[in-house]
């Protein structure tokens, strides 16, 4: 009975639901390596660190909302914080 009435897959609405997915999934790991670098910035590092691993942490959040917002090339601002981060972890720390 069920064979009869069973509807099709809706592929379109599975892929766009795969793709946000993946996206997110980009855009969520690099935001999370960026907090783990801010981690290490409070905890290391000196005033200076403390003052740009704040300002890194809000800039992850704005980056990450616009990434999101972005689509297939979402990973892209997450990924600039990310590298900003990075290169102010190790001259701070």
């Amino acid at each position: 009975m069920s064979d009869d009435n069973a509807p099709t897959m809706d592929y379109d609405a599975h892929e766009q639901t795969y793709e946000g997915f993946i996206n997110f999934s980009k855009v969520g790991t690099i935001a999370v390596l960026t907090i783990v670098l801010c981690l290490i910035m409070f905890s290391f590092g000196g005033t200076a660190a403390t003052v740009f691993g704040w300002l890194m942490l809000i800039g992850t959040m704005v980056a990450t909302a616009i990434g999101l917002a972005l689509g297939a090339s979402g990973w892209i601002p997450p990924a600039i914080v990310f590298v900003l981060t990075g290169i102010l972890a190790i001259l701070t720390v």
